[in-house]
């Protein structure tokens, strides 16, 4: 079961990040639709695609102007597009207005509004939970065939998070950190995470395997978030396994 990370930056893309997009190969599953959609060319095999968005700020749909590429390249037919029904229409009336994108992709609306979980996407079981951010944001738990996952964008990491109830005992956290700690302050106002904040909380929450991902683009070193001085700092107050999400990589899901 791999992870494919198409983009992991927020924001605008930088030369070594797209935005936020993650690809779940197997499951045929793709979170979020940040510019690194266009790296889907490479790894569609079905007719079909599905995709949960987080919200509808821009480096997280963007992508889904991308499809009409796609769909003359690979074997995708059809996208189903799943999301707060608020944000899918704001997706249809804006970013598919026919002054800015005319031509349409095979897009399939499915508001979750009403579904709060389980459901089925395939042999994928989802369940979907609000999260605090400007504008709105949901994240979400994935049941796939021999491992759990969530997926937590787009929002400001606290101890009392309301999330935190809704991801107890996932064997992956894939998790947003936009901003070093010393930027607290910017963090809170954009609603997002700082790196001590997202590593305590994982840890208290018995987190075991943690992705970190949707990096400040202005950041181009090898570490954007000051992951190194922050575990250092905390010692063994950490999830036992953090990754720092690369563009273009994948990750083996079925290594626990």
């Amino acid at each position: 079961m791999k992870l494919h990370c198409l983009g992991t930056a927020g924001y605008h893309p930088n030369d070594t990040r797209q935005t936020t997009s993650f690809f779940i190969s197997e499951a045929n599953l793709l979170l979020d639709a940040g510019t690194g959609v266009f790296r889907l060319d490479k790894l569609i095999r079905d007719p079909e695609l599905s995709i949960l968005l987080s919200h509808a700020h821009l480096d997280h749909v963007v992508g889904l102007t991308y499809f009409l590429d796609l769909l003359g390249t690979t074997p995708l037919q059809r996208i189903h597009v799943y999301g707060e029904e608020r944000k899918l229409k704001a997706i249809q009336e804006h970013l598919f207005h026919e002054a800015i994108f005319p031509v349409l992709p095979p897009l399939v609306w499915h508001p979750i509004d009403s579904e709060p979980g389980p459901w089925q996407v395939g042999q994928t079981s989802v369940t979907w939970f609000p999260l605090q951010h400007p504008g709105g944001s949901v994240g979400y738990r994935l049941q796939l065939p021999g491992v759990s996952l969530a997926y937590v964008t787009d929002t400001t990491s606290r101890h009392d998070s309301s999330y935190w109830s809704k991801i107890q005992g996932v064997d992956w956290l894939i998790h947003e950190c936009n901003f070093r700690d010393e930027q607290q302050e910017l963090a809170e106002k954009t609603g997002h995470s700082c790196i001590s904040a997202v590593l305590e909380n994982a840890y208290r929450n018995g987190i075991q395997r943690l992705i970190v991902m949707h990096m400040n683009p202005l950041e181009k070193g090898p570490d954007p978030i000051g992951l190194a001085a922050a575990t250092a700092r905390l010692g063994e107050k950490t999830p036992p396994y953090i990754l720092l999400a690369t563009d273009s990589t994948a990750i083996d899901l079925s290594s626990l």
